[in-house]
């Protein structure tokens, strides 16, 4: 295969497209916005499960590297209720890998390996031109022409105006983002509380959730329902204004869980935002979509792992075609379509019951994954 593709975003989905095209011989142009693999931090911490983010690490001849690398004993769950009970508390067996931890910069540079990414390339705009391909329009004014453009650039994705008109929409639910570095030195009873994997507090409609990752890092992720012009109009890089008003949302609980929040440095808002649950489009020759820029859902461990395997699967398929790409690309885009909106409908019901009006209802959902053993 010598046709000329670009695949525009250097996440977990365009890396595990290259990385496996790698594999197989064949050329692939890799377009990532970011100045460098290091240019901002990469977040937190992924699971990966067994059957979608591990396969395709297997298909990309990656997974002994990941398996060396993850960690099972993050998969441990507690959940608490407001004054600090202990209402679950799940911890995985000792031969129980089936959704390890590894954390999302690990990951990037695992994909990454061999791959060719050319850093710092804004694309702006794609647009298909029929039989003389698919030409991609650059911040700087350049110009470049694809056979095959494969947007994996997430939410805010410049390929999918290409071949859908539909934009992402607000779920009703902000989420806040903190930090603790150095947990188990500078705040062992937090570390305490926090165990190897999650805990998480769920109020009405809100949510508390810290999440361990390497080296003694942790995320604190912080959820609630409210208009999203409420938080976009006040300013957010004053960190002791939106801690001191974090701890009013939570008054009243208990001050270990509020002191997640009191350690926390700087805060990040991220409104919540997804494309509707059937998201499909009628197909344009010379262009897909991948992960979140195909079918952005809410953050409840699926997105990353639906993007890993759309990747690895797309450029196995393609590498192994000998007829006409689009073809293959057809094809697998009504696969993706029939999965992603399974798992689009459990996520958007999950976010449903983790931040109502009745907290029960999120210690149901997690009995229904992770039963009490």
């Amino acid at each position: 295969m010598r046709h000329r593709i670009g695949v525009i975003g250097g996440g977990p989905a365009g890396l595990a497209f290259a990385r496996v095209l790698h594999r197989h011989d064949c050329p692939v142009t890799v377009l990532e916005r970011e100045s460098g693999p290091d240019a901002r931090p990469p977040g937190g911490t992924l699971d990966l499960h067994e059957g979608l983010g591990q396969l395709a690490l297997d298909k990309a001849g990656v997974l002994a590297e990941f398996r060396a690398l993850s960690r099972p004993e993050g998969q441990a769950m507690r959940i608490l209720d407001t004054d600090g009970t202990v209402l679950r508390d799940w911890r995985p067996g000792p031969d129980d890998r089936a959704n390890p931890e590894i954390d999302r910069g690990q990951l990037r540079d695992l994909l990454l390996g061999p791959v060719d990414v050319r850093w710092g390339e804004h694309v702006t705009k794609v647009v298909p031109e029929g039989r003389d391909g698919v030409r991609v329009h650059f911040a700087d004014g350049r110009e470049e022409t694809f056979d095959l453009v494969v947007g994996a650039d997430g939410a805010r994705s410049r390929t999918r105006p290409a071949v859908s008109a539909v934009t992402p929409h607000y779920t009703g639910v902000t989420a806040v983002e903190t930090s603790l570095d150095d947990i188990d030195t500078r705040h062992p009873d937090l570390a305490r509380l926090i165990g190897d994997g999650s805990v998480a507090v769920y109020g009405v409609n809100r949510a508390l959730v810290a999440q361990r990752g390497s080296g003694g890092h942790v995320k604190v992720y912080v959820q609630f329902r409210a208009p999203l012009d409420r938080h976009t109009k006040r300013d957010t890089a004053d960190a002791g204004a939106v801690r001191s008003r974090l701890l009013a949302l939570f008054d009243g609980w208990a001050a270990p869980l509020l002191d997640l929040l009191r350690h926390g440095t700087e805060f990040v808002h991220r409104p919540l935002h997804a494309l509707p649950v059937a998201h499909t489009w009628a197909h344009v020759p010379g262009v897909t979509l991948l992960g979140d820029a195909a079918h952005l859902m809410p953050p409840l461990g699926a997105g990353a792992n639906l993007a890993l395997l759309e990747g690895a699967e797309l450029a196995e398929s393609l590498a192994a075609g000998t007829g006409d790409p689009d073809d293959t690309v057809r094809v697998f885009e009504e696969r993706m379509w029939t999965r992603a909106a399974r798992w689009a409908s459990f996520t958007t019901a999950g976010l449903e019951r983790l931040v109502s009006p009745d907290p029960a209802a999120a210690l149901a959902l997690f009995d229904r994954v992770q039963p009490p053993g």
